[in-house]
């Protein structure tokens, strides 16, 4: 029975054979020289998906011919059969038949030669290794003697775009093109895993956010490419069947949507371009209704759904990048370039499987090659951005260095001036003292000369800390005046323009499209925009100028001449902003501000002796640390029944024992030759004195200074000795 069975069925293929005119033979010499050899293979499309093999066989008239050397069966659900004669003219009695296309969901093969009918089925469905080999492409051995042929039938079935590159390899032959293959495809995901890593470290770097929106990016478009290439299913998920089933149409979706992400968030598309922005939101909308789609089962729709939307944003990308480069933003030239480039390989990529372009290694790989360039370019244009910036701000550094420097050296000249001063008024004393009164008139004239010396040196600090602190804001009022300036002249000439069609003779109809049509050639939308953008900025530089104003207002108590109830806490944090400038982003302050009661002071003068202390210590601390971080000073201060304390302490070269002995002494100063007066302490020490408070200092060699203030709640009372700890 079962011989009777083979017996027919050889018949029927001879028959199928016989009726079949001018059949096209592939030798295997030939085959094994060319690339692909489909136009020697005949084509039918089963729409029905119902016939069985035995049936095609017995069925030749169905099949056409091919013109192409790689068979483009077109996107259908249909089985699809390609059947062709081998005839073994080599000295092989195995050759290989590979296709080399990794999205194909199914490839059954069936050889008949004589009465033998041997088939092997593959699926994308399955693990790869349960294939002969454990290779994406789909690989069949086919065992044929000398001089002998046989008859072979393909049947494949997609969901996606089928084409069937058809060619003969040897034993000795496959593993090295398979080999070969795959270090492209390696060199382009290297690529993509090196810009990802790059990326990404830049983006802990900068904290700037177009970085990791761009890693997301790159991300699914090397994971489409790999899913495309077959490697996501080797590599990845070869057990899971959900996944091999529809993880081309879900990395399809999600690059489309991290692709618009990034456009957004580049070319600043929801200022620039609003009305554009709401269209690129909308096909992000749409592809997570792919993804639904996709979810509840329908793959055919969902698959339909994402090309749709691909061949939309494509061409709205261009258009954006085109609209906002028209608006003088340099960054989306870049952006432009690396989407041009990109935008032509998918063109390529799709042309060659219409035939509008040649198959073959460039034409099968131009979207890898195109997405890796996207990838450079646009981390070239995301450095340039970075640059940008960088020289914005070494700009506004060295405004401010320059005003530093010249503030310093205002106050060194001061100090040699007091210096000579002082060298004079001593030799003078000791030439005349038969005129005492004269004299200690003098000295007290010296006196009040070397107090207003260290007020100016604190003054060139108080000078410096304003054009640090006030320096940015100033900047971001001014550099917001002219387009402010522009803006409000556009405004100005479009009032006047709807007056003129105002007084016309037109109907309203005509005078209502005359002033519409001018809104859109000014792009009315985005300059009323713009305007409330730069009034914005003026307004918070402004608010930030004021508040350092009133912060230097409270620091020098120029409206307080009298004793008041003022709150030390405030007054130190007010001396932090002006010798913010000295902290130089090396140091770290610490504040520990307890909750204070209101002193009756002097709040100008203790201000003064805060900013002395603080000086001194910056001074330490860079001695010790130079440009090196690792200083501190700390700012502690409590409350006791009768008086506060403020605790300033600092990590930096500390003091001997004989230095503490001198350091309130008038002129006395370890810093070298125009640093220093001498007076800060000793003006500090007569401040707190005048409060009748007390002056404690800790300190050893290398381990730091500790002052200690202690200052009574009410003017001039003697307080009860309290533990500072």
């Amino acid at each position: 029975m079962h011989y009777l069975k083979n017996l027919a069925l050889v018949t029927s293929f001879l028959l199928a054979t016989c009726l079949v005119k001018a059949q096209n033979v592939v030798n295997v010499k030939s085959a094994l020289k060319i690339d692909y050899f489909g136009k020697n293979v005949y084509l039918y499309q089963d729409k029905t998906s119902k016939l069985t093999f035995g049936q095609i066989s017995q069925s030749p008239k169905l099949f056409k011919a091919s013109n192409l050397a790689v068979p483009n069966l077109g996107a259908t659900t249909s089985n699809n059969w390609i059947k062709f004669k081998l005839v073994n003219d080599s000295e092989l009695d195995k050759v290989i038949l590979e296709i080399a296309n990794p999205i194909i969901d199914e490839a059954d093969l069936y050889v008949v030669s004589g009465s033998q009918v041997d088939s092997v089925k593959n699926s994308n469905f399955r693990p790869l290794r349960e294939r002969e080999y454990n290779h994406q492409f789909y690989l069949f051995d086919i065992h044929l003697a000398k001089g002998k042929s046989a008859e072979i039938y393909l049947r494949l079935n997609s969901n996606q775009q089928i084409l069937a590159p058809l060619s003969l390899k040897t034993p000795n032959t496959v593993l090295t093109d398979l080999s070969t293959s795959d270090t492209r495809s390696g060199i382009y995901l290297g690529i993509m895993v090196v810009m990802l890593l790059y990326n990404l470290f830049i983006y802990f770097t900068t904290r700037d956010k177009d970085y990791i929106v761009y890693c997301h990016y790159i991300f699914w478009v090397a994971l489409t490419q790999a899913t495309l290439l077959g490697y996501s299913h080797r590599f990845l998920w070869t057990d899971n069947v959900w996944l091999s089933e529809n993880m081309i149409i879900f990395c399809g979706a999600m690059s489309g949507i991290a692709t618009i992400l990034f456009a957004k968030s580049f070319l600043h598309t929801r200022v620039i371009v609003r009305k554009l922005d709401i269209a690129l939101t909308v096909t992000i909308i749409s592809y997570l209704v792919s993804i639904l789609i996709l979810l509840v089962g329908n793959k055919a729709n969902a698959f339909n759904l994402v090309n749709l939307n691909a061949a939309v944003v494509s061409i709205l990308i261009m258009v954006v990048a085109w609209r906002v480069y028209r608006k003088h933003q340099a960054s989306a030239k870049y952006f432009l370039i690396s989407w041009s480039i990109f935008f032509t390989s998918i063109l390529i990529f799709v042309f060659k499987d219409y035939n509008i372009v040649p198959y073959n290694m460039f034409t099968v790989h131009s979207v890898e090659i195109g997405s890796a360039l996207e990838a450079i370019f646009l981390s070239f244009a995301l450095a340039a951005k970075i640059n940008i910036l960088k020289k914005e701000k070494e700009a506004s550094q060295a405004e401010t260095l320059r005003s530093l420097q010249e503030n310093e050296r205002i106050v060194r000249e001061q100090n040699v001036v007091l210096e000579l001063k002082v060298n004079e008024r001593t030799m003078e004393l000791s030439e005349s003292n038969h005129e005492l009164n004269v004299t200690l008139d003098n000295l007290k004239q010296t006196q009040t000369q070397l107090v207003e010396s260290e007020k100016m040196a604190s003054l060139g600090q108080l000078t410096a800390g304003i054009a640090h602190e006030i320096n940015n804001p100033i900047n971001f009022v001014t550099s917001n005046i002219n387009p402010l300036k522009r803006d409000i002249e556009m405004v100005l000439e479009a009032l006047t323009m709807i007056e003129t069609v105002g007084v016309s003779d037109s109907s309203p109809a005509e005078k209502q499209k005359k002033i519409q049509e001018y809104k859109d050639e000014l792009d009315f939308d985005y300059l009323t925009v713009e305007i409330k953008h730069l009034i914005k900025g003026i307004n918070e530089g402004a608010t930030r100028t004021a508040e350092i104003v009133k912060g230097l207002k409270i620091f020098s108590r120029l409206d307080e001449d009298d004793l008041k109830r003022a709150d030390l806490n405030e007054g130190l944090e007010s001396t932090m902003v002006i010798a913010n400038n000295l902290l130089n982003n090396k140091i770290e302050v610490i504040k520990n501000f307890g909750d204070l009661p209101r002193v009756e002071c002097y709040a100008g003068k203790l201000n003064q002796v805060f900013l002395n202390i603080i000086s001194n210590a910056v001074y330490a601390v860079q001695k010790r640390f130079g440009d090196n971080k690792g200083g501190e000073i700390t700012i502690t201060t409590t409350s006791g029944s009768e008086s506060v304390f403020i605790k300033i302490k600092d990590n930096g070269i500390g003091m001997d024992a004989k230095v503490q002995k001198k350091i309130f002494e008038p002129f006395f100063t370890t810093k070298d030759v125009g640093e220093g007066t001498g007076l800060g302490l000793s003006i500090t020490y007569n401040t707190i004195k005048k409060h009748n408070g007390q002056i404690i200092v800790n300190s050893a060699p290398g381990e730091g200074t500790e002052f200690i203030l202690e200052i009574p709640l009410v003017f001039g009372t003697t307080p009860i000795v309290t533990s500072v700890g």
